[in-house]
């Protein structure tokens, strides 16, 4: 007991040091200010790092390894917008058959697909594959010492390691979205067709009839919007990754969380202000 007295201080533990009232906004000025200086490093990043931003390329459309086409972005584009078209024909159909406007299924497709599902499951799609990849390579890069390196050899981190990714993110993202909607497209068709037996004909008649380009442009803006936020969510966590190697663990799930998020928000306000108070598509009057 005389030892557990000596221990203990006169004035009882000490307490574990509190979080301040404006932690949250530090850490969003720290976000903001990373995010800013990433973006705005892009022109010299593009001069100088141009190979870099070559190899990033061929990375996010294609993946790394032999398996690359199979199992890199592309595939996961086109296998989730295929699944996703696939529910939207059949859900589609089975609604307009209870109105006995069955015909119109060709305009949920173009309707929907082309507004809300392809471009949200294009930026999860990015999310899960080349943003996590970004965060676990940072990451890696971080606690092994190998940014401190870069600057210790007189190469700025920020647009070597980040901007790169940032314009090999957006250069692939238009290709790659319009594969995907593609597919989302196709798949809602055969659906439709195939296995709910209605005419080819009808289907295309009005699927053509409700496609506006205007919004196949916008929703591909919608897509460019969120793989600059996803790609800067992810580069900003796993460039301050700590901890070793669960400390880059805890920096990809924390990333794909805020990643997830952040997208859902920003999809919500993005359709406001684009089709809110207008639309392209008039079904009736």
């Amino acid at each position: 007991m005389a030892l557990l007295d000596r221990a203990t201080p006169p004035g009882g533990p000490p307490e574990p040091p509190r979080r301040s009232r404006l932690a949250w906004l530090e850490r969003t000025g720290d976000h903001l200010l990373f995010h800013l200086a990433a973006l705005l490093w892009t022109p010299r990043a593009l001069y100088r790092y141009f190979r870099e931003v070559q190899r990033l390329l061929a990375e996010v459309a294609f993946g790394s390894g032999g398996l690359g086409v199979i199992g890199g972005t592309v595939g996961v584009m086109i296998g989730m917008t295929a699944a996703t078209g696939t529910v939207v024909g059949l859900q589609g159909h089975a609604a307009m058959n209870q109105l006995g406007t069955a015909a119109f299924t060709g305009f949920v497709s173009a309707y929907f697909n082309t507004r809300e599902i392809a471009p949200l499951v294009a930026g999860l799609a990015l999310s899960a594959t080349v943003g996590a990849g970004f965060t676990a390579q940072l990451g890696a890069m971080r606690i092994n010492e190998e940014v401190d390196a870069l600057e210790g050899m007189g190469v700025r981190s920020l647009p070597y390691l980040v901007t790169t990714r940032i314009i090999a993110g957006v250069v692939a993202v238009l290709p790659l979205y319009g594969i995907g909607l593609l597919s989302s497209y196709a798949a809602s068709r055969a659906v439709t067709v195939l296995v709910n037996g209605q005419s080819p004909g009808t289907y295309d008649h009005y699927f053509d009839l409700f496609l506006a380009p205007a919004d196949v442009l916008l929703s591909g803006f919608k897509v460019l919007v969120f793989s600059v936020i996803v790609i800067l969510a992810h580069c900003y966590y796993g460039f301050h990754a700590k901890g070793g190697p669960a400390g880059v663990g805890i920096a990809v799930g924390r990333s794909v969380r805020n990643a997830i998020v952040i997208i859902s928000i920003t999809d919500f306000f993005l359709s406001l202000a684009i089709w809110g108070a207008t639309t392209t598509v008039r079904v009736a009057g």
